[in-house]
């Protein structure tokens, strides 16, 4: 059975960032759905459901991969734009500007305060890591 699901799949795109945030949607829709019951709205929320399945399902089987990957790309440059400062998912180290200068400076997270020297015009200022 599970040869077959492997067969079946092969060529096809499969599950992406995209997806995954597009299958948070639908499940977060359809728990609000629970509570709303007026019947216009109501009606709207079950097709818009039924859209996202439906859009879910043709991105995961699609064998167009070069499109599916060229709009997951798109969605995380979205998703990062909105959810990363200063365009960086580096967890362990923390980016300032220098004041007189506007440089970016690395540093390490969890130093406590420490003096950062600016590499170019080598002021140095205390910030809390």
């Amino acid at each position: 059975m599970r040869d077959r699901i492997n067969r079946f799949m092969q060529g096809r795109y499969g599950v992406d960032d995209l997806n995954k945030f597009l299958m948070i949607l639908t499940i977060v829709v359809v728990a609000a759905s629970l509570f709303i019951r007026i019947p216009g709205v109501s009606l709207g929320i079950s097709v818009f459901m039924w859209l996202m399945l439906i859009l879910i399902y043709f991105r995961m089987f699609s064998r167009n991969v070069s499109r599916r990957y060229a709009e997951n790309l798109k969605y995380l440059q979205i998703r990062n734009k909105l959810f990363h400062r200063n365009g960086t998912t580096d967890r362990y180290h923390k980016i300032y500007l220098c004041p007189s200068c506007r440089q970016k400076i690395r540093v390490p997270k969890g130093r406590g305060k420490i003096c950062i020297t600016c590499p170019s015009c080598r002021r140095e200022f205390i910030k809390r890591t």
